[in-house]
C-alpha cells in the first residue's frame, strides 16, 4: 500500500514510445520533476512480443523510487511487412496499446492524484483515453523546435505541394525557422505514398489538441524559432523550452567493460575524436570501411563505437541497440593492428556522456541524434556531422549555421570517401576551423549551462508549468 504523502503529491503519466532514443529524455525530465519539484511518476511503455529491450530495463530499474515502470500488455504487430518503417511501428505499438493503457489510467487514478499525462511526439492516438478520465495530455517533443515548426507548417506543405518534397526546385520555407531543401526535411516526408508519411501527418495535426509541448531545446540556442512557435501565429499550445534535458547521475555505477575511460586516462588532453552512430545508427558495409580508412589516413586519435553494418537501413539497430553480429569482423583487414597505438575500437556501446565529459575528448563524430547533439553540447565537445536519418539532417543544418559542426561531403554515389573523412577529421582536431567551431561550442555550452539555473530560462519554463500541474483539480 501506498504511504499517505505517495499519494497526495501530484502524479504524471508518462508514455514514451518504442526506442532508446525516446526512453532517454523522458527519463530525465521524471528525474527532474520528482527531485526538484516533489512529483511522482509512472512511466506506461508499449510492448510487442520482442521487447521491453535489456537496455531499457536498465534504465528503467535504475530510477529513484518515486518513478515507477508499467510495462503495458504486448501488442501484436505480425501483420507488419518486415520493411515496415520505424515511424509506422511505432506509431501503431502505441495506438493498439491505448487499451491496456486505458486500464493502467484507471488503476493509477484509483491511488494517486494523477495531475498530467506526457506522451512522446508519436504518442498522440492516447490523447482521447487521457481525456476520458479527465486528464489533459501534453507532448515531450524531445527534439528541436525547428523541427516542431516543420511540424506546425506540415498540413499546409501537404496542400501546398502535390510532388515529391525533394523535388521541389527551391528551398522550403519553414515558418519561424530557415529555408530548407525537400531532400533535407525529416525522412518519413521523403516518399508521400509510404504510411510513415500518413503518420507523421496525422500526428502533426492533432499537437494542437495537447494542453501544451515541452521542448527539449533552450531559448538560447533557438532564440527566433522558439518565438515564433509560442505566437499566435504558429497555431500550436503552450510551449515549454525545457531543455536541455541529457543523461545525468551515472557518474558512480558506468559499466565500462571495454575500457574506454581507462584508456582516455592515458590520452593527452583534447587528443581523442569520438565516433558513435548512437543507439540505432548503422553504415553500410561500404561505408565503415571508407570510415576506418579515413581515421587512419588522418593520424589522429580516435575512439570507434562499432557496431555491424547494415546495407538495407541506415537505423538497423533503432530497436535492438547490441546488434547480432561482431562487427569487428567488418573492419578492413589489419586496421586493429596498424591503428593501434593511435586508437581504440569498441563493440557496439560505450559510456558516451562519460566519454563526452573526459578531458581527452576533443571532438565528436556524431550522427547528430538529438540526445547525442545536447550532451556535446553540455560538455563544449565540436562536431563533425555525420547524418544518418529521422530528423538528423535538418539537425546537422543547424549546427552548421551555428558554426559548431564541420560536415564531411559524400560523392554521387552518397558515399563519404576516406580522404574526405581524414580531411574534416584532421580539420576539426587540429586545424584553424576546428579551433573557431571549438571557441563557438565553448560560447553555447555557458548558454546550456545558464539556461538551467535558478533563474535561466529552461528552469523557469519548467516551474511554470510544475505549478500549472500543481494547482490542477482532477475529478
Amino acid at each position: 500500500m501506498e504511504g499517505t504523502s505517495e499519494i497526495l503529491k501530484p502524479h504524471i503519466i508518462m508514455l514514451p514510445s518504442p526506442g532508446m532514443g525516446h526512453l532517454i529524455p523522458f527519463v530525465e525530465l521524471a528525474k527532474r520533476l520528482v527531485l526538484n519539484h516533489g512529483f511522482s511518476v509512472t512511466f506506461t511503455i508499449p510492448t510487442d512480443a520482442g521487447s521491453p529491450s535489456k537496455a531499457q530495463k536498465s534504465v528503467l530499474d535504475s530510477l529513484p523510487s518515486s518513478i515507477k515502470s508499467i510495462f503495458l500488455s504486448p501488442v501484436d504487430i505480425s501483420d507488419l511487412p518486415a520493411n515496415v518503417k520505424g515511424e509506422t511501428k511505432i506509431s501503431l505499438m502505441v495506438t493498439r496499446s491505448v487499451p491496456s493503457l486505458s486500464n493502467s489510467f484507471k488503476h493509477i487514478g484509483s491511488t494517486h492524484r494523477v495531475v498530467a499525462f506526457v506522451v512522446d511526439a508519436f504518442g498522440t492516438d492516447t490523447f482521447d483515453a487521457a481525456n476520458e478520465f479527465n486528464i489533459k495530455p501534453y507532448v515531450f517533443f524531445a527534439t528541436t523546435a525547428m523541427t516542431l515548426a516543420l511540424f506546425s507548417y506540415f498540413p499546409k506543405m501537404d496542400e501546398e505541394y502535390s510532388c515529391e518534397y525533394r523535388d521541389v526546385p527551391e528551398p522550403i520555407r519553414i515558418p519561424g525557422s530557415i529555408a530548407i531543401n525537400g531532400i533535407d526535411l525529416i525522412d518519413p516526408m521523403q516518399d508521400r505514398k509510404n504510411d510513415s508519411y500518413t503518420w507523421i501527418l496525422h500526428h502533426a495535426k492533432r499537437y494542437k489538441l495537447a494542453a501544451g509541448v515541452l521542448l527539449n531545446t533552450f531559448d538560447e540556442f533557438e532564440t527566433d524559432t522558439i518565438k515564433f512557435l509560442k505566437g499566435s501565429e504558429s497555431g500550436n499550445p503552450l510551449i515549454y523550452p525545457i531543455g536541455p534535458l541529457i543523461r545525468t547521475g551515472e557518474n558512480g555505477n558506468v559499466s565500462d567493460e571495454a575500457g574506454c575511460l581507462k584508456w582516455l586516462d592515458d590520452q593527452p588532453l583534447g587528443s581523442v575524436l569520438f565516433i558513435s552512430f548512437g543507439s540505432g545508427g548503422t553504415l553500410s558495409s561500404e561505408q565503415l570501411t571508407e570510415l576506418a580508412l579515413g581515421l587512419e589516413m588522418s593520424e589522429q586519435r580516435f575512439l570507434l563505437v562499432a557496431r555491424s553494418p547494415s546495407d538495407k537501413a541506415a537505423n538497423a539497430t533503432f530497436f535492438n541497440p547490441q546488434g547480432i553480429s561482431d562487427p569487428f569482423d567488418f573492419l578492413p583487414e589489419g586496421f586493429l593492428e596498424r591503428t593501434k597505438k593511435l586508437g581504440l575500437v569498441v563493440d557496439s556501446w560505450s559510456p558516451q556522456v562519460q566519454v563526452l565529459s573526459h578531458t581527452s575528448t576533443g571532438g565528436f563524430l556524431t550522427h547528430c541524434g538529438w540526445n547525442s547533439t545536447l550532451e556535446s553540447v553540455v560538455h563544449g565537445v565540436p562536431l563533425i556531422a555525420w547524418p544518418l536519418y529521422a530528423e538528423q539532417k535538418m539537425n546537422a543544418l543547424m549546427l552548421e549555421g551555428f558554426k559548431v559542426a564541420i560536415r564531411p561531403k559524400a560523392d554521387e554515389r552518397g558515399i563519404i570517401r576516406r580522404d574526405e573523412i581524414s580531411r574534416v577529421v584532421k580539420g576539426l582536431m587540429e586545424g584553424e576551423e576546428g579551433k573557431t567551431i571549438k571557441s563557438r561550442m565553448t560560447e553555447l555550452q555557458s548558454a546550456a549551462s545558464n539556461v538551467l539555473e535558478e533563474n535561466g530560462s529552461s528552469a523557469k519554463s519548467l516551474d511554470e508549468l510544475a505549478n500549472v500541474w500543481k494547482n490542477q483539480t482532477t475529478t
